[in-house]
């Protein structure tokens, strides 16, 4: 598993807002991390609800690109650290501009400020 890879995973029962079912998440933890002995990974889960890219830091990725079945959004606001047992197949990987969307999105929603 690699930063910025694609892959199907099982979030189980969602509990209110949370994300829930299987769905398609982004990794965005460092690779070093990725490679260590840790059980866990974090990941920005995808919706296809496309109201939600006007929200700030949420990135849009087509189909194209991910290879999903539809256009989806990468929600920046819900950083999740999974089990490397919830994940069930690798999907794609983005694009590096992509991913520079992302990371600006997860500043944003962190309150971290580029110099």
């Amino acid at each position: 598993m690699m930063r910025g890879e694609l892959w199907w995973a099982d979030f189980g029962i969602p509990d209110g807002s949370e994300a829930g079912f299987r769905r398609p998440v982004l990794i965005v933890q460092d690779d070093a991390f990725n490679e260590s002995r840790i059980r866990t990974i974090v990941v920005l889960p995808l919706t296809t609800n496309l109201r939600l890219s006007d929200a700030p830091g949420n990135v849009l990725v087509t189909n194209k690109e991910s290879k999903l079945g539809e256009d989806s959004v990468i929600i920046a606001a819900q950083f999740y650290a999974l089990d490397r047992q919830k994940f069930i197949e690798r999907i794609s990987k983005v694009k590096q501009e992509t991913m520079e969307q992302v990371e600006n999105g997860m500043m944003l929603v962190l309150g971290i400020n580029r110099v």
